[in-house]
């Protein structure tokens, strides 16, 4: 214990924060952006270049993606001559405290006809985690709008694997109800939810992180990615309501029972091209429940299925990723 509290205060105490610039806003409507990667690099600003709208969920914000100027899939994207648009979500406060998934998926829409107004042609749509499964829901409502849907570790059958779960199950009515009650699920409860996946990880990363050498690179993207995990955002009440009890009590994706704008989200149904990233040592997404999006007999319709040996942000961030997960991937968009 006195080991996790030294490695929590060395971590505090650390001088690194990340310096990234934003890029520019193309698209407002409440607290959410459409940031414009496509600046970032002259590839991505050629005509003819794909455009790629980025989703990444409503909990961790989206930095991770771009976590340095080396460390960024996104600039990465740019860099091959895709122009990858972002969406940012913000922090939900006055009416967005009042929004639903449903909500948040036609905010996605308003979000993909900007782009492709500005593209010119259809864009792909890329989500990552809680992202990719509002991806789908998108498809599902707009399947002619999609060049191709890239799913990164996005959850779908969420009694798949029940396995490190059984906390989030148990909590998931009393939870539900603390958002109705007070309008939102907070950050510190979402980290408790994290935690119980694995209740001695913070105590085997702050013990490791404290035995590196502080002026190195790994105590820096340690750092920095802490910075990420502990910088989320609340999940409005009825979006904790929807996921807390739809998708993880109900499993209503996993059973065509999620309803979307009076729209069963059926993946079978979506015949748009798609790749579906899985990596096998996820600890937050259960690869059972990603791979159903890519099972034969209810999966999507042209899916193609990737299987990576990384965990849930080590397929974004580690120094393999750049290898095992963003090459295919941006090969694959570009063939699109």
């Amino acid at each position: 214990m006195a080991r996790l509290a030294d490695g929590v205060l060395a971590y505090r105490r650390h001088p690194v924060h990340r310096t990234l610039e934003d890029p520019p806003a193309i698209w407002r409507e409440g607290n959410t952006r459409v940031l414009d990667f496509g600046r970032t690099h002259a590839a991505a600003r050629e005509k003819g270049t794909r455009a790629v709208l980025v989703v990444p969920s409503l909990i961790n914000r989206w930095e991770v993606l771009d976590l340095t100027a080396e460390k960024s899939l996104l600039r990465a994207m740019a860099a091959e001559g895709l122009r990858p648009y972002l969406v940012d979500w913000g922090t939900p406060d006055g009416e967005e405290r009042r929004f639903d998934l449903a909500a948040y998926v036609a905010r996605l829409d308003r979000a993909l006809a900007v782009v492709a107004r500005r593209a010119r042609r259809r864009p792909a749509v890329m989500g990552y985690c809680m992202g990719g499964t509002l991806a789908v829901a998108l498809a599902a409502l707009r399947p002619r709008r999609l060049a191709g849907l890239a799913l990164l570790a996005a959850p779908w059958d969420f009694h798949a694997d029940k396995t490190g779960h059984a906390f989030l199950l148990s909590t998931g009515p009393l939870l539900a109800r603390v958002a109705d009650e007070t309008g939102e699920l907070p950050l510190d409860i979402l980290q408790t939810l994290f935690w119980s996946l694995d209740p001695w990880l913070a105590m085997k990363k702050f013990s490791r992180f404290l035995g590196l050498d502080q002026q190195g690179e790994p105590a820096r993207e340690f750092v920095l990615l802490e910075d990420w995990l502990n910088g989320g955002a609340p999940l409005a009440g009825p979006v904790a309501r929807d996921c807390l009890i739809g998708w993880y009590g109900d499993n209503l994706p996993g059973t065509g029972g999620w309803v979307v704008d009076g729209h069963a989200i059926v993946p079978a149904n979506i015949k748009t091209p798609s790749l579906v990233m899985i990596p096998s040592g996820d600890r937050i997404v259960p690869p059972l429940s990603a791979a159903a999006l890519a099972d034969p007999a209810r999966g999507l319709k042209d899916a193609t299925r990737l299987d990576v040996p990384l965990g849930h942000i080590g397929m974004v961030v580690s120094s393999r990723a750049r290898a095992l997960c963003w090459t295919p991937l941006i090969d694959w968009l570009k063939a699109r």
